[in-house]
């Protein structure tokens, strides 16, 4: 069964580089192309920008494929052999966290690299090094605290459920709908200052849209995001009672009114149209399909590589692993993903203007110098979202002639 697994993470290393080469001579080749969609010299930026992204991407990518070597030849079997406890649960709270720490300190130059040469250079970066200690330092506490309790959960339901994957997948489903609805809490108290938007105006407005389409929540907040990057976004965090709308300070000083209202609904088309309990079915799903994986490994897995079968062992292999198999479901996820993307544009512009939509989309772009063009095949595994030239198609905007059809 390793030697699957193995193979599975090879073809997700091969595949990742390949679409990254791909992309990047997609991209040379657009650069002779007129500037569309964005301003010129914001054309030419963006395409910099994407292909430095795909080069570092190369890099960590190599990277990740060594530390994945490491792990698998020598370094799971040394850190078991450094761990001497009688209480299991103890010994995979320590191991993961041992694990963690060690593949954060590895990747740690490529965030460095990212943060404070990449997008300072492209002007999206605003991180000081105080502020960038101060968030490492703060998530680095969130995950040891609640990191640690998730593993001790799943290891006493390994250590005492004969079918533990299926219990194991009700437990961690549970903790995601929870990180979930305390999500806005938490960014508001450690990392985000949320405010009240100041613009009384912009806030009736968007109030009235929320109950124009039935959409309750805790209020329309501001959040200072421009302290960490100039890019403009938008979104809405929580659910239930915690549910509220959220705009980056960047998007509120760079959009009218009216088009941030287009914005705001394609957001809304979302949660008219399923879209959030979609993707939490499909996220149920996947993670249901990786825990009858992992939760029916042989034991020959693990003696090849000089482990137990254990829940430090179970957890460390799932770590490793399920970033490759996440890789090849990915298309289809992406694909319905795109598919829900048309909908909420279509609901959005009826609910405003297609003008007012495109229009936001426009400056998003540019604002957030977003290349226009992508190879087919990277779009196939990474996008999410259309392509903006797609998506502008659907609305009725010629891009070549920069007016409605």
């Amino acid at each position: 069964m390793l030697q699957f697994f193995v193979i599975a993470y090879c073809l997700y290393f091969f595949f990742t580089i390949y679409t990254s080469f791909m992309q990047i001579g997609f991209v040379k080749d657009s650069m002779k192309k007129r500037a569309v969609i964005l301003s010129t010299k914001k054309y030419y930026e963006a395409a910099n920008y994407s292909i430095d992204k795909e080069k570092l991407a190369i890099v960590s990518t190599f990277f990740d494929f060594i530390i994945f070597v490491f792990w698998l030849g020598f370094g799971l079997k040394f850190l078991d052999s450094q761990i001497v406890t009688d209480s299991q649960i103890l010994k995979a709270v320590i191991f993961i966290n041992l694990f963690i720490v060690v593949n954060y300190i590895f990747t740690l130059p490529f965030s460095l690299y990212q943060t404070f040469k990449l997008d300072k250079k492209y002007g999206f970066s605003n991180m000081t090094p105080a502020l960038y200690l101060k968030d490492t330092i703060k998530s680095a506490l969130l995950t040891l605290i609640f990191g640690s309790l998730v593993v001790a959960g799943i290891s006493y339901i390994i250590l005492n459920f004969p079918f533990w994957w299926i219990f194991g997948f009700i437990f961690i489903f549970a903790v995601i709908i929870l990180i979930n609805m305390l999500y806005p809490v938490i960014r508001d108290k450690m990392f985000d200052k949320f405010e009240k938007l100041k613009d009384s105006v912009l806030e009736e407005k968007i109030n009235n849209l929320l109950k124009e389409v039935g959409f309750k929540s805790s209020g329309v907040f501001s959040v200072d995001a421009s302290k960490r990057d100039s890019r403009l976004n938008a979104y809405f965090g929580g659910l239930g009672s915690t549910k509220r709308v959220v705009l980056f300070d960047t998007l509120v000083e760079k959009l009218t009114h009216n088009e941030l209202l287009a914005v705001l609904g394609h957001e809304l088309g979302h949660f008219k149209n399923g879209d959030i309990l979609k993707n939490i079915g499909i996220m149920g799903l996947v993670m249901f399909i990786f825990f009858a994986i992992f939760g029916n490994l042989n034991e020959e897995l693990f003696l090849s590589l000089g482990l137990n079968s254990e829940p430090s062992s179970i957890i460390a292999i799932f770590l490793i692993f399920s970033p490759a198999l996440s890789f090849f479901l990915m298309p289809l996820i992406s694909l319905i993903s795109r598919h829900n993307e048309y909908a909420a544009d279509s609901f959005g512009s009826n609910l405003s203007s297609k003008e007012d939509l495109v229009n936001a989309l426009l400056k998003l772009a540019n604002e957030n110098k977003s290349f226009p063009h992508s190879h087919k095949l990277y779009i196939f595994f990474y996008y999410s979202h259309p392509p903006l030239i797609e998506r502008f198609k659907e609305l009725g905007y010629d891009v070549e002639k920069e007016k409605f059809i």
